[in-house]
């Protein structure tokens, strides 16, 4: 049931991301129930179990650590109560799988603060107590599920009714979608069974294996043959400028909860700033390294915390230039440096030690999407980014292993996007750490909360400076409309630009630079002292340049400073402090 929910699931994902009601090109409900679905169904394939307690734990455990966005953790939640209601049990009956789907229930609303009608929870809750009242009076599983789809259909026909955008825009709840989808995975799955079509794919490995070139280490710098290059003559040993030749694995299963999430992305961009010839290829849990680079230690400092260094091969190439020119057999290399003296911290043969570092009293970790956003929260207080937002809204478990990294005894995370803020808080409550939340929904708010934290405080103080500081900005961005509708009296047309002051839209407009004038206009209402701008990807200086301008005229005693951000989707974000 759980394998062709998830299969249904995953083929109807943009259906789902379709009905988000925000008009926004980065919907996503549909990809964090995906990607958490999948999850679980990965860590069921892996621990396959006749026993139904068991088999229901491994799918929990899967979607609780794969757990994205505000729909992805409540599913989680959801199976994570009907897991904890059959572990006992080795056979289920109806009436046992009502009461679990139940349970399941109560502990996803438990999870929302501030649970809202209409949504994924109203779905499941009234399908969920419709079987438990189904099951006291009929036996039979394969109606019970029956009933169970079929209910929360109902329900899902009802949330317009429920929630007043959803009738406004004239679409279901995104969310309830998506478990409508899994749970009529489960019935296709039953029918299956009964008519005896169905084939046992629990047992049946489905990924094909990664080809074997892939897997396998590179051979050896010394057991190359070197083919004679004449050129080698013409050049100056000194004008090599990248003199190390890097080769090495990140071996990520070998370091359990500690590696943190991998943004090759992000990786290969932190390579090019004193490297070149970069090569990163990943295969599931081994990523391969190629770099030449000015500082050796400095590579392995940005790679320990994605797993466990192997295979390590090292070539000075200043001295191999030298060797060719003067025609000497002897290479000097560092190839036959082992990974334990490297990570031992000792110097050797000129490769600068890797740093060994100290428990900190405070970590900060904090969500961004775009290079030069992750660069400003870096340059302040912060000390891990994970890449993220609404395209890309990291997992509980991508939170577990930026925590379990850090050396701190207290860490804060920051979301800075209201779709992470419940996995932020899942993942706080499953550490091990002393981890608190600050709930902020926005990048500004993010930036505020970090200006805001002070290393010689107490934890309760910083927590409460940063959510004041984050409360006290008012946040905006502008994006691309990616379909016709109308949101609390804005008329939007595809292809517009949309201004969002914090969660509502205020304007629609076909020209990028209007849309940001009234978007501000909105913001300034209430006064404000500083205005920042945060440019995307898509942002023009000149634009930039006009939106200065006519806030300074509009604004006299407004102070203006400009960022670049590189986020994608939103050519602009606005904060007003």
């Amino acid at each position: 049931m759980a394998l062709l929910g998830a299969e249904l699931l995953q083929q109807n994902a943009e259906r789902v991301n379709a009905l988000n009601v925000f008009p926004v090109p980065d919907g996503d409900t549909g990809t964090n129930m995906n990607l958490t679905m999948s999850s679980g169904v990965r860590e069921l394939r892996a621990k396959p179990s006749e026993h139904i307690g068991k088999a229901a734990e491994a799918l929990s455990k899967g979607l609780l650590m794969g757990a994205r966005g505000n729909s992805g953790v409540i599913l989680s939640q959801l199976f994570r109560g009907f897991a904890k209601s059959l572990a006992s049990l080795q056979e289920a009956t109806a009436s046992d799988l009502a009461a679990a789907i139940q349970h399941g229930v109560d502990l996803a609303y438990k999870a929302v603060v501030k649970p809202v009608e209409g949504t994924i929870l109203t779905v499941a809750r009234e399908a969920a107590k419709h079987a438990v009242q189904y099951a006291r009076r009929n036996a039979d599983v394969f109606d019970l599920i029956g009933e169970l789809h079929r209910k929360a259909h109902e329900a899902l026909q009802r949330t317009p009714d429920q929630l007043p955008v959803l009738k406004q825009v004239g679409v279901v709840d995104s969310g309830g979608q998506g478990l409508v989808f899994i749970y009529e995975g489960f019935v296709r799955y039953l029918a299956e069974l009964e008519s005896g079509q169905y084939q046992d794919t629990l047992f049946v490995a489905t990924e094909a294996a990664m080809p074997e070139e892939v897997l396998m280490p590179a051979p050896r710098r010394d057991e190359r043959r070197a083919e004679p290059i004449s050129a080698q003559a013409r050049l100056a040993t000194e004008d090599i400028e990248f003199l190390y030749d890097m080769e090495f694995f990140i071996n990520r299963s070998r370091s359990g909860k500690s590696a943190m999430f991998f943004d090759e992305s992000a990786y290969k961009k932190a390579l090019e700033k004193d490297g070149d010839s970069i090569l990163v290829i990943v295969d599931d849990d081994v990523i391969k390294v190629h770099v030449h680079s000015r500082r050796p230690g400095d590579v392995f400092n940005l790679s320990l915390p994605y797993g466990e260094l192997t295979d390590i091969h090292i070539l000075n190439m200043r001295e191999q230039h030298r060797d060719i020119v003067e025609h000497d057999a002897m290479s000097v290399s560092a190839a036959d440096l082992s990974s334990a003296e490297l990570l031992s911290g000792q110097a050797v043969s000129g490769v600068a030690p890797v740093q060994m570092f100290e428990r900190a009293p405070y970590g900060v970790i904090a969500v961004a999407m775009g290079d030069g956003i992750a660069e400003m929260f870096l340059s302040s207080d912060v000390d891990t980014v994970l890449s993220g937002g609404q395209t890309m809204n990291p997992s509980t478990e991508d939170f577990l292993k930026a925590i379990d990294a850090l050396a701190a005894d207290h860490i804060f995370l920051l979301p800075n996007n209201g779709n992470i803020i419940l996995a932020a808080e899942q993942a706080a409550e499953l550490s091990e750490s002393n981890v608190t939340v600050i709930p902020t929904r926005t990048i500004p708010q993010g930036l505020a909360a970090v200006l805001a934290f002070k290393e010689d405080e107490s934890p309760e103080r910083n927590r409460d400076w940063m959510k004041g500081a984050a409360e006290a900005v008012v946040s905006g961005q502008v994006t691309k409309s990616v379909r016709d509708t109308s949101i609390d009296g804005v008329d939007i047309r595809e292809g517009d630009y949309i201004g969002i002051k914090e969660k509502a839209i205020v304007v629609s407009h076909a020209d990028l630079l209007a849309a940001c004038q009234q978007l501000l206009g909105s913001m300034l209402e209430g006064g404000g002292d500083l205005l920042t701008v945060i440019s995307g990807e898509e942002a023009d200086s000149e634009l930039t340049a006009s939106i200065c301008e006519w806030a300074e005229e509009q604004y006299p005693d407004l102070e203006i400073e400009v960022q670049r951000g590189g986020q994608p989707l939103y050519p602009y974000l606005f904060a007003v402090e």
